[in-house]
C-alpha cells in the first residue's frame, strides 16, 4: 500500500461541534491509518500550546498548528512563527487610537497582555481559557514578538479600522477581531519538505472556511458532509458528515484502511 500523509482539521472534522468530543470512528480510523504505515497529523489554526494536548490524546506525534506558523514532527516543535511584527504594530496602534481594547499574545501560552481592561469592558471575556495581564507601561513600539492580536472590534463595525486588511484576520465570534497566521497549506508544505516526501501523497480533511487555504490542487482534499458549500466545491471528494463516520467512510472508499 502506498504511504499517504494525512492532515486532519479538528473542530467539525475530528470532533463533534455539539459535544466537542472526538468522534469514536475518527479515533479508530486514525489508529488504523497509523497501523497501516501512513503518516497522520493534525492541521489546525490553534496555537501550539492549545493543540498539543489534543494531538497527544489522539495518539499522534505530528501536526501543523498555529494556522501553519508552527509544525511538530515526532513530538518536536519545529519553529513557531509569529505575525509580521511591523504590520501587527501598525494595526494595534490604529486600534488604540480608535479607543479599542487590544490584547497581545506575546508567547506560546494562554496569557494575553494589554495596557488596560478596555477589551473585556467593551466585549467581555474571551470564550476560552485566557490569562489576562494588565501592564500600563506596555509600549507597542518595544514589542519584539506578537503571535496573535485580539481587537475589541465587532464585525458590524469592522470598516472603521482602515488597517484591518494589512494582515489576514478572522472572526471566530462576532464580538472581536482576531489576527493569527492563516497558512495551513504552507505549514503542510514545510512539514513535507522536512520529511522529503512528495506533495502528491498528501490527503487533507476539513469542514469550514478556515480550511479553504489547505484545499490545495497539489494534493487530495476531502470535505466532510457537514462542510460549508464553498469547501465542498473545492474538494476532490465529499464524504459523509463527521458524525456519520465520514472519516472512516472516506478512508475505506479509497482503501487506506
Amino acid at each position: 500500500m502506498q504511504k499517504k500523509y494525512f492532515f486532519f482539521d479538528i473542530d467539525g472534522t475530528l470532533t463533534d461541534r455539539v459535544t466537542n468530543e472526538v468522534i469514536p470512528s475518527a479515533k479508530r480510523t486514525l489508529d488504523q491509518l497509523q497501523a497501516n504505515g501512513h503518516f497522520v497529523a493534525i492541521a489546525t489554526g490553534r496555537a501550539h500550546y492549545k493543540a498539543r494536548p489534543i494531538m497527544e490524546a489522539l495518539g499522534l506525534h505530528n501536526m501543523v498548528c498555529a494556522g501553519g506558523g508552527a509544525i511538530v514532527i515526532e513530538d518536536q516543535l519545529v519553529g513557531n512563527r509569529p505575525l509580521d511584527l511591523e504590520k501587527a504594530k501598525q494595526i494595534a496602534k490604529e486600534a488604540e487610537q480608535l479607543g479599542l481594547g487590544v490584547l497581545f499574545a506575546l508567547s506560546d501560552s494562554q496569557e494575553v497582555v494589554s495596557k488596560d481592561d478596555r477589551f473585556v469592558t467593551q466585549v467581555g471575556p474571551r470564550q476560552e481559557p485566557t490569562t489576562y495581564r494588565i501592564d500600563d507601561t506596555l509600549d507597542i513600539e518595544q514589542l519584539e514578538t506578537i503571535y496573535k492580536l485580539y481587537i475589541a472590534l465587532p464585525k458590524t463595525s469592522q470598516q472603521i479600522l482602515t488597517t484591518k486588511d494589512v494582515l489576514p484576520s478572522l472572526y471566530y465570534v462576532p464580538e472581536y477581531l482576531m489576527y493569527q497566521i492563516d497558512e495551513k497549506d504552507q505549514g503542510i508544505r514545510q512539514l513535507m519538505a522536512q520529511l522529503n516526501a512528495p506533495l502528491a501523497d498528501v490527503v487533507v480533511f476539513g469542514d469550514d472556511t478556515n480550511d479553504l487555504v489547505m484545499f490545495d490542487p497539489d494534493w487530495f482534499s476531502i470535505a466532510m458532509g457537514n462542510a460549508v458549500d464553498e469547501l465542498k466545491e473545492r474538494a476532490d471528494f465529499v464524504t459523509k458528515a463527521n458524525t456519520e463516520d465520514g472519516i472512516e467512510y472516506a478512508c475505506r472508499q479509497y482503501g487506506w484502511i
